[in-house]
């Protein structure tokens, strides 16, 4: 029941003049293979049936030929119209010649798919349209049951007549399918590529490409969910007196040392450890498979490498230092505060005179 609820809740677009590609594809396939149909039927009657030529069959290639022309210049609900329109037709006309055996009536099942693939239709539109069809469909059966066709049938005709009527009722749905499904895919490959793109964007730093401080807490999150067993360390950083590279050199050159910092990161970690850009000047570190005392070792080695690289902005020579907190996991506190211990040492550094490791 809330399937059919929400069904029938559903809001439409405003129809526009133009019919779109992946609809004309469907339309202009199916009136082709009625164009087909009916160039074939006209061949085959006096074949197969051993009798006079039908000229009718001609009127509705000539129908379907000028639809399929006109679907790039008709829109959605005129297009289904004019398809209705001929399949009807036909229907009507082969039923009252050849009775039910004919088959045609089963193109009047390609209308309803056409309908309730219609985005711009309500969808109590295409529920009246299905009980219009079932009518039409029912009605034409109970005609041809009380009421004696115009033309005879031979069995071998009849044979053919439901070979071809089946296999173009078939390709022209096989056609409708691939021209849906494909737009339907393509749709969803597309905004699963944008989400994922968002989703990437959405938990990066702009400036370094560093994972931001969302995605760093979502990626410690997921290995506190494994319960694995396996020890781990954080370790938060903080840039020395970067104020002082801001107000000296301007926010430019501000910017030039966070990514010069990020190339050195990238490049000592070698797998030891996943860095983030936790904000500002300050950056977080998980460091996995570590004890406190061996990501102290890692954290001082990086220290050491950051106090010996040459910065250079505009010929302008300078370098800095990290003060680093290191906590190490005790398999039973939260996460908030594993990342407080760590917070407090790296405060507990600035204290003691910066560009040092505390653990």
């Amino acid at each position: 029941m809330q399937f059919i609820r929400e069904y029938f809740r559903q809001t439409v677009p405003k129809e526009r003049k133009e019919c779109p590609l992946y609809y004309r594809r469907a339309i202009t396939w199916s009136e082709c293979l009625l164009t087909v149909y009916f160039l074939i039927y006209f061949f085959l009657l006096p074949i197969f049936n051993e009798s006079r030529w039908e000229w009718v069959p001609l009127c509705f290639l000539a129908a379907s030929a000028g639809a399929a022309t006109a679907a790039s210049h008709l829109n959605v609900k005129n297009n289904i119209l004019a398809f209705f329109t001929i399949s009807l037709a036909w229907t009507i006309w082969s039923n009252s010649a050849f009775g039910w055996s004919s088959g045609s009536q089963q193109l009047l099942l390609l209308v309803l798919v056409l309908e309730f693939f219609n985005i711009y239709d309500k969808p109590l539109i295409k529920i009246l349209w299905l009980f219009l069809l079932l009518i039409i469909r029912l009605g034409m059966f109970f005609y041809t049951r009380s009421t004696v066709p115009t033309r005879v049938l031979s069995a071998r005709m009849n044979e053919v007549g439901q070979i071809l009527n089946s296999g173009t009722a078939f390709l022209m749905m096989a056609g409708i399918c691939i021209s849906f499904s494909s737009s339907i895919q393509d749709t969803e490959r597309q905004l699963r590529l944008k989400n994922q793109a968002l989703y990437k964007e959405a938990g990066t730093d702009p400036l370094t490409g560093l994972p931001n401080r969302r995605a760093m807490i979502e990626m410690i999150e997921n290995v506190f969910a494994k319960k694995n067993g396996e020890s781990f360390s954080i370790a938060i950083a903080d840039i020395d007196f970067f104020k002082k590279v801001n107000d000296t050199y301007g926010h430019s050159c501000g910017d030039y040392t966070l990514v010069k910092l990020t190339e050195l990161f990238l490049e000592h970690s070698v797998g030891r450890y996943r860095v983030c850009r936790w904000g500002g000047e300050e950056f977080c570190f998980f460091i996995p498979g570590m004890n406190i005392d061996e990501a102290a070792v890692v954290m001082k080695d990086l220290c050491f490498s950051v106090e010996n690289m040459k910065l250079n902005y505009e010929g302008k020579e300078f370098s800095i230092t990290l003060t680093i907190g290191v906590e190490e996991y005790d398999f039973s506190s939260p996460l908030d505060k594993l990342l407080e211990a760590a917070d407090q040492k790296l405060y507990m550094g600035k204290k003691q005179g910066r560009n040092q490791v505390v653990f």
